[in-house]
């Protein structure tokens, strides 16, 4: 799961408009699959899951492997430059995988984004910690190993559009790495007009991992900030899970944070 989308994975991205009519789902599918985390894929009749599930405070979107909370623009005039998020490493023991990431940068062409795997194999469960500009493939970041339990801290920002960095903590740990980031080309320039912290159901061997039943997932001091002004998810787009006629997930959002409940 990943937040960001699920084997666990947070993750914060700035990305392009789109004309209206696209939005949310025009433009994750874009984004390719280069890694085996996935773009997000609308479910089968959003419409139709509305009306089952009832209104909400929040616009509502439904995807087959993304949750969580989009801010689909920045201020006025304004472009997004930097993106926090804070996730608790749950201690999962069924399933095999589930990523998290909590902060990118998403364009038409692009993505920034930065996270942590979370994996269970035979009762055994393992973190690694990554960074992605897309259309580059996701690198690992060996020295940040987080553990079960543990408190991070993803801030993901761009410096310029074709560079940036991408700053991970452990707030239980006090470990800090810093990596600087560069745009694999000039066409993947981010444009700072989205930001995002999600959890995701990613790829492997062609089909969706099962997913773990994590609970709940909360990212906290999530937010998103131009060069003059900050704004919080407070009135985010809300995206839940769907697979196989069920709705997985259950998100709201209150100010600064946002949580997942596996449903």
């Amino acid at each position: 799961m990943k937040f960001s989308a699920v084997v666990l994975s947070s993750a914060l991205l700035f990305s392009g408009a789109f004309a209206r009519p696209s939005r949310l789902a025009e433009r994750m599918a874009r984004r390719g699959a280069a890694r085996q985390g996935q773009t997000m894929q609308l479910s089968r009749s959003n419409n139709e899951l509305k009306a089952a599930l009832g209104n909400t405070t929040h616009p509502t979107e439904f995807s087959t492997n993304w949750s969580g909370a989009v801010i689909e623009s920045p201020p006025s005039g304004q472009t997004f430059q930097t993106v926090v998020g804070t996730f608790f490493l749950l201690r999962a023991e069924t399933e095999p995988r589930a990523r998290g990431s909590p902060l990118g940068d998403t364009a038409q062409n692009s993505i920034l984004q930065s996270g942590v795997d979370f994996t269970v194999t035979n009762g055994r469960v393992s973190y690694d910690s990554w960074f992605e500009w897309f259309p580059n493939f996701a690198i690992d970041i060996p020295s940040f190993v987080p553990a079960a339990g543990n408190t991070v801290r993803i801030t993901v920002h761009s410096t310029s559009s074709t560079a940036g960095t991408v700053t991970l903590e452990n707030l239980s740990t006090g470990a800090r790495v810093v990596e600087n980031v560069r745009a694999p080309s000039s066409s993947a320039a981010l444009q700072g007009l989205n930001a995002e912290w999600i959890v995701e159901d990613f790829e492997e061997n062609g089909g969706l991992v099962p997913l773990t039943n994590w609970g709940t997932v909360t990212f906290t001091g999530a937010q998103a900030s131009t060069a003059s002004s900050s704004i919080t998810p407070s009135g985010a787009t809300i995206i839940n899970m769907e697979q196989n006629n069920r709705v997985l997930t259950s998100v709201s959002v209150s100010g600064s944070t946002v949580t997942v409940r596996h449903s």
